[in-house]
């Protein structure tokens, strides 16, 4: 009675899939896994169509990445380009790491989602820029560790190899303000009265303002 399905017969869950010892799974050594290493992985893969009621029916690839020493669950990925490898949607999976932390520190570091415009042309004016803001912030930071300078600011309880994002959002700040055509820390005018700080002072202090700000 009435039409023909669409979607075909069900297929097992991932998960069944996953559990199953007839499983043939495949190894896989992925580049630039999370820390920039290479990673030995065991992958199976295939097609289905994403059915949901309501909503028209989907082709995907799905890949399940298993971890031979069980240092991580067994996941799912699924992917709309039928003609993707495993390889590649794994790393496109890695990848995404980088982007979600971008995001992050956007949203925490530079009002991302605090944004007051209301027409949508600022928006897409002011996002870009924030994006860009960013990487440049990014740069900045890189170029100047590279010369051997130390920017990782170190607390009483644990040490940090690298500088997050605040961290080098500190140094940009620190670099500009200690510009002499800066006018944020100019001296005092030369009067009798004036009191000249110190040195040191000078640099505890802008070493709290600039984390704080």
């Amino acid at each position: 009675m009435g039409r023909p399905r669409l979607k075909g017969e069900r297929l097992p869950n991932l998960s069944a899939l996953a559990e199953d010892p007839s499983t043939d799974w495949t190894p896989l050594t992925v580049a630039h896994w999370y820390g920039a290493r290479e990673r030995a992985i065991e992958v199976v893969c295939g097609t289905a169509v994403w059915y949901s009621t309501g909503l028209p029916a989907v082709p995907l690839r799905w890949v399940l990445i298993r971890d031979p020493r069980e240092e991580f669950e067994t996941q799912a990925l699924l992917c709309t380009d039928l003609d993707a490898k495993p390889a590649g949607i794994v790393s496109w999976f890695v990848l995404r790491w980088q982007m979600e932390t971008t995001f992050q520190e956007v949203r925490q570091r530079l009002g991302f989602e605090t944004q007051r415009q209301w027409s949508e042309l600022a928006i897409r004016r002011t996002a870009p820029a924030l994006l860009g803001l960013f990487s440049l912030v990014t740069l900045f930071a890189h170029r100047h560790m590279a010369k051997g300078a130390d920017s990782v600011r170190r607390t009483a309880w644990y040490r940090k190899p690298r500088p997050t994002f605040s961290d080098a959002l500190a140094q940009v700040r620190r670099q500009l303000w200690a510009q002499e055509k800066q006018a944020t820390f100019r001296g005092s005018p030369r009067e009798v009265d004036a009191v000249k700080v110190p040195r040191e002072f000078m640099e505890r202090l802008i070493d709290a303002v600039c984390h704080a700000a």
